[in-house]
């Protein structure tokens, strides 16, 4: 194994286990706090949540095997299942992320009629597309056996053996990575920039009653007056700096290996496989990030692991004075011994 092999199968396993880590900490969440299953967006987060497990358990393994080994790990019946699971999984995690900003979207242009727009119902429904979405392309490539060990991604996935069908699937994967990847950018791209502008009309809004109180308040004292000259900046920067993470992230992780596999399909350019499968760890690694940008890095998630983490060290700390109190009541002895 090559240095470039080790240290490929070392960021494989680090995305493992970070992206287990993360999105157990989400489930928790979501299973200890009432008020996150409340929400209508929760369910979009479980869903993804769930995508990023899965991939986890299920499509990152069999990748670092494939890097080990250099061939398929498993059987052939292993890997068209994997690939089945990750090209579902995959497209299903994008159309979560879509589906999260529509509904910031109407949360924020649409504020007053928000709970008659976006209840549980609609976003079954919404969730129940995204399914019948995310399926409909595996079971289409399994009933034309476009499932298999990619040797450019070490990894089971789209894959065309036969060359005579080479046009139907440069057809196939085009409609797919169209279908997916660029109908969740441009609904992210669409619905966030909305909202960036409806945040800073109130940002501006904001300011201009702030700059009129400063200038009625004469005898303020200059350091609060920097204060909130220094928050007015914060706020604009606030929505700016958020709606950048959710599209950047976005277009970090999936475009190269977007791009990756359309470009591998012409006979013209040579795709490196060390590239192949370093664009296949930027796919892996928005599972990692995604419980950070939408759910643990959030306030009200933030407070839900820590009261958790708390919780469980007054617990262990209750615990071993209990344990130390019984250890010192058997070393005294009794009364007139």
């Amino acid at each position: 194994m090559s240095i470039w092999e080790l240290l490929l199968a070392l960021a494989v396993v680090l995305l493992m286990l970070v992206a287990l880590l993360a999105n157990v900490l989400v489930l928790m969440c979501f299973l200890y706090s009432a008020d996150i299953r409340k929400q209508v967006p929760g369910l979009f987060i479980l869903n993804l949540t769930f995508c990023n497990l899965l991939m986890a358990v299920s499509s990152m393994p069999l990748t670092l095997a494939g890097i080990i080994y250099k061939s398929q790990p498993g059987g052939d019946q292993l890997c068209h299942a994997v690939g089945f699971l990750e090209t579902f999984l995959t497209t299903s995690s994008m159309l979560s992320m879509a589906a999260l900003s529509i509904d910031r979207w109407i949360a924020v242009v649409f504020p007053l009629s928000y709970h008659s727009k976006m209840r549980y119902r609609d976003a079954a429904l919404i969730l129940s597309y995204t399914w019948l979405h995310s399926a409909s392309f595996p079971i289409v490539a399994a009933s034309l056996s476009w499932l298999g060990f990619h040797h450019l991604y070490a990894s089971c996935t789209l894959y065309n053996k036969r060359p005579e069908d080479r046009t139907q699937f440069v057809i196939f994967t085009g409609v797919f990575h169209a279908l997916s990847f660029l109908l969740s950018l441009v609904v992210l791209c669409f619905t966030y920039l909305k909202v960036l502008k409806v945040a800073r009309f109130h940002c501006k809004r904001i300011d201009v009653i702030t700059m009129q109180t400063l200038v009625l308040l004469v005898d303020i004292h200059p350091s609060v007056r920097e204060r909130c000259l220094e928050e007015q900046r914060r706020r604009r920067q606030r929505a700016t700096r958020k709606i950048s993470t959710f599209i950047g992230t976005f277009i970090l992780c999936f475009a190269p290996y977007v791009i990756t596999r359309l470009v591998e399909l012409s006979s013209v350019v040579h795709v490196n496989s060390h590239w192949g499968i370093i664009s296949k760890c930027l796919a892996y690694s928005k599972a990692v990030s995604d419980p950070f940008v939408y759910s643990l890095l959030r306030h009200q998630y933030k407070k839900t692991w820590k009261d958790m983490l708390n919780k469980v060290l007054k617990r262990s700390s209750i615990n071993s004075s209990a344990l130390a109190g019984e250890r010192h009541g058997r070393s005294v002895p009794p009364r007139g011994e």
